[in-house]
């Protein structure tokens, strides 16, 4: 049996989309011949908790813990909310921002590069020297963002010439809250050239999209490869519906994932349609931002609104399963087109159709077109998007079914975990 030490940050009990890769490929790689060792913060500043996760945790697993440094924790005394949403992701258009928050964004931007985690690299490098020298590991695995994870898996490479492998679930500096952070020229090509030293260190790159392979793959000649998110739980076979025709959103819903074309669609069939405006309701759950909320209310859609706040993983699955549409949302730019929601893959075993408005070329298209799992759509298709709720409603009325998805096992955590474990096996 291979062992392998996994650097993380997010770990139960966060919760959100980011401890969920690592906390389901633990789960699983047992099975293929690999024993996972988890080092992560003992004391952690997460934005979210659920405590359902640690019931996830695979018995016997070694957890590594040490403490950390967190300035969002002293950023708290001055503003609670603006340091949760802002340690959270969620940023505001600039002329929403109050003067603290931007100033808590350009300090954020050039003072804590890559991140504000970065007080964690030296004490974990000289910590786990000695772990990794005296544990026989076959390789060691750094997982970000944050991307101060990567940073430590560099300087253990460099000291000890360990195997590393290094998965980004998100970009670095192509990353699309990047240009919100208020980065000055000096601070930017830091990002870049600690970018360029981990990808090029590294002894192979894992990313969740193709976008970003492709990006990685122009600035090194290590190898790279595309391991996405994934489900992992039963694909969902009962095709029946509440007695609302409802669509849903679960999880963050961030500013700049602001669909208007939807809205002002929703709108115009609650005016034109009374069937519709007898069955329809919209649900959101998770962190919403107040520009959202704002949208909703200004097409007057509020008086439809479920908004639940966040609920545990559970809860979510629940919701999910139990829409009759369920919207996947991408912030309409360049750098998105590479963002892969975790949610899309839980939305796949959902075995619900996916309403989807994101950028072109967005990557999540090319998963919802392989898996028929349904369709997507850009900002401006606001009219293209009202036919296409019109049609789903009709088959709603009907009792037909909506959803034609197929060759959703290929997602399942399980055999994605499979790759993962070729892939330590060859490194």
């Amino acid at each position: 049996m291979k062992k392998v030490l996994i650097i993380t940050y997010y770990w139960p009990p966060s919760g959100g989309p980011g401890v969920q890769r690592w906390l389901k490929f633990v789960k699983y790689l047992r099975g293929y011949g690999i024993e996972a060792v988890v080092y992560v913060p003992e004391n952690p500043s997460y934005p979210i908790i659920d405590k359902s996760l640690e019931e996830e945790i695979p018995e016997g697993i070694r957890v590594i813990r040490k403490k950390i440094f967190e300035p969002y924790s002293i950023a708290g005394i001055f503003s609670k909310k603006d340091t949760e949403t802002i340690s959270a992701g969620i940023i505001q258009k600039e002329e929403n921002q109050s003067a603290l928050q931007k100033a808590m964004l350009y300090i954020r931007g050039n003072y804590f590069i890559p991140d504000a985690r970065k007080f964690w690299i030296s004490p974990s490098v000289k910590f786990l020297k000695k772990e990794i020298e005296d544990g026989h590991y076959h390789a060691i695995i750094t997982t970000g963002p944050p991307h101060s994870l990567h940073l430590i898996g560099l300087k253990l490479k460099q000291a000890l010439a360990v195997k590393w492998i290094a998965d980004f679930r998100d970009p670095w500096t192509q990353i699309g809250y990047h240009e919100k952070l208020k980065l000055n020229d000096s601070s930017r090509k830091k990002h870049e050239k600690l970018e360029e030293q981990v990808l090029n260190a590294a002894d192979h790159i894992i990313t969740t999209s193709f976008t970003t392979k492709e990006e990685f793959s122009s600035k090194t000649s290590q190898p790279v490869t595309v391991i996405t998110n994934g489900f992992d739980t039963e694909i969902n076979r009962n095709n029946s519906t509440k007695k609302q025709f409802e669509i849903a959103h679960i999880g963050s819903l961030l500013s700049g994932r602001n669909p208007d074309s939807l809205w002002k669609a929703l709108q115009e069939l609650i005016k034109n349609n009374k069937d519709f405006k007898d069955y329809f309701r919209l649900r959101l759950a998770g962190k919403v931002s107040d520009e959202v909320l704002g949208s909703i209310r200004k097409y007057d859609l509020q008086h439809f609104l479920e908004n639940e706040g966040y609920v545990n993983h559970a809860r979510a699955v629940k919701l999910q399963r139990e829409a009759s549409v369920l919207l996947l949302l991408e912030i309409d730019s360049e750098e998105t087109r590479g963002i892969i929601p975790g949610k899309i893959f839980e939305y796949l075993a959902a075995n619900k159709p996916i309403l989807a408005i994101g950028p072109k070329n967005w990557d999540a298209e090319k998963i919802i077109s392989k898996t028929n799992a349904g369709k997507v759509f850009s900002y401006a298709d606001a009219s293209e998007i009202k036919h296409h709720i019109e049609s789903l409603f009709r088959k709603y009325l009907k009792n037909e079914q909506m959803s034609t998805s197929h060759n959703l096992e290929q997602y399942h955590r399980k055999s994605l975990t499979e790759d993962l474990a070729n892939l330590i096996k060859q490194v």
